[in-house]
């Protein structure tokens, strides 16, 4: 993760303006994305007069540029007043998104020779984009100069659209095992996720268990399974026959990930696993968050996409929690929780794998080994959902934050208290809107991140929580 993301600037002018100013907005606006972290990517200034684009014809060469290079976004920069046909037709077969920014003028230098009128110039541009139907991004303030902190905060943001809308255009997420029949929380609806790009694997938990079977306990790669089971969790207490079924499993869900070219992955983990094969993956999907591949519960497949949504807007985990009790008598916080899917990343210490209680209790013990119990680490979070619903994918989102409060120690599995703004009215919303149980949360403020993404490129249904 820690992508370095690569943006083509486009430098707008025109002739009767001062030209100068475009060799400082290519230092200026390359600084600011190398500030922000990222490459900038410059069309060789030599092929137009100043580097920028004034005409129809220098629009083709910037669209020959953006063919080659293939940015994962693009930054308009308007040092004076541009050509705004220009840049729509220079822009229009981008492809990822692209984000509009104006200089501002200077008091005090605002004679003709060195005035910019990039204030007007940026609306003017985003008209002809909307009559040209390019999604653009924009931000306020109206002009704002390329080194000022909040806009190389926007470049950052930008940075995080590019992401999500370049990432989910085409994802495809694996349906480990059917949907179990009693969980009609998490039904959804397979054609309708494809026509947004993203695509559903299935594969079948007997395949699943006859592979696992077939490897060697002695095998190396199962050893080393077994290591970073240990690595990631405090396995003392959990036989060594569980912990290998839970190696031989995790091998073969890699092998799925890679045949499948799968970015996700949502698990039927409940019950077949435990009472069949004889463990749970809770573990297992915390370990492949850590290393960037979103694991759901209850194969709860749009919500592994929210998990790849979250992944992908803040560069780093995301885990799926339940919003599951309420936190003493304050109406803004709350208990999430879930049996410890959570990649380490996300809490505070190294947890303990347990036994899970309600398995051992209903099958028996021995079958249910595999949840981590630990804790949420303190800090601001984002979180997401989303669900098919007659044809359309809709979501929502918002912000939050994990409180240090402890919750008493026989309180089993991954768990923290979070404080939300208006939390009532926003889990009415969610119950009426009918959205399910589930959250995938990943830590960062980036819920304005995925309402641009979702909005303005990918056409996802929003539901604004109060």
């Amino acid at each position: 993760m820690k992508t370095k993301l690569r943006l083509a600037v486009f430098f707008g002018n025109r002739g009767f303006f001062p030209g100068e100013v475009i060799a400082e907005a290519r230092k200026e606006m390359s600084e600011a994305i190398v500030k922000a972290g990222f490459t900038p990517l410059l069309m060789d200034e030599s092929l137009t007069r100043y580097g920028a684009i004034e005409s129809t014809q220098e629009s083709k060469k910037f669209a020959s540029f953006l063919e080659e290079e293939k940015p994962d976004g693009v930054v308009i920069c308007l040092p004076n007043f541009g050509d705004e046909t220009a840049a729509a037709l220079a822009c229009r077969d981008a492809g990822v998104p692209i984000l509009v920014q104006a200089y501002p003028d200077v008091a005090g230098s605002m004679d003709f020779a060195h005035r910019r009128d990039a204030f007007c110039g940026k609306l003017s541009l985003m008209d002809v984009f909307l009559q040209y139907k390019i999604p653009f991004s924009v931000n306020t303030p109206h002009v704002i100069h390329p080194l000022d902190e909040k806009f190389i905060q926007q470049l950052k943001d930008f940075g995080g659209v590019c992401r999500v809308v370049n990432g989910m255009r085409r994802c495809t997420v694996i349906a480990l095992g059917a949907r179990t029949s009693a969980f009609k929380t998490v039904r959804y609806d397979e054609i309708a996720l494809q026509k947004y790009g993203i695509t559903v694997e299935t594969v079948d938990l007997s395949e699943v268990f006859g592979k696992a079977n077939a490897i060697s306990s002695d095998a190396a790669e199962v050893k080393d399974q077994l290591k970073s089971l240990h690595d990631f969790a405090d396995c003392t207490e959990a036989p060594n026959e569980s912990l290998i079924k839970m190696a031989k499993l995790k091998i073969v869900i890699e092998e799925y990930i890679k045949e499948l070219e799968a970015d996700m992955v949502a698990i039927r983990c409940w019950n077949e696993l435990e009472v069949y094969y004889g463990c749970a993956p809770c573990a297992i999907a915390g370990i492949l968050g850590d290393v960037g591949v979103p694991v759901a519960c209850e194969v709860d497949v749009t919500n592994a996409v929210m998990m790849y949504a979250l992944n992908l807007a803040t560069d780093s985990s995301s885990t799926i929690l339940d919003w599951n009790n309420n936190a003493g008598d304050d109406p803004d916080s709350c208990i999430l929780f879930h049996c410890g899917p959570v990649p380490n990343s996300m809490v505070t210490k190294k947890g303990k794998m347990v036994e899970h209680p309600m398995f051992a209790k209903s099958y028996g013990p021995g079958c249910g080994w595999g949840p981590v119990v630990t804790r949420l680490k303190p800090g601001e979070f984002s979180f997401a959902s989303s669900k098919t619903e007659d044809g359309k994918f809709v979501t929502y989102f918002g912000n939050g934050v994990v409180l240090p409060d402890e919750i008493e120690s026989k309180f089993f599995g991954t768990c923290g208290v979070v404080t939300i703004e208006n939390l009532q009215e926003k889990l009415l919303a969610i119950g009426k809107n009918g959205f399910r149980h589930h959250v995938a949360i990943s830590y960062g403020k980036i819920a304005h991140i995925l309402k641009e993404a979702f909005t303005t490129y990918l056409g996802y249904d929003v539901v604004d929580l109060p």
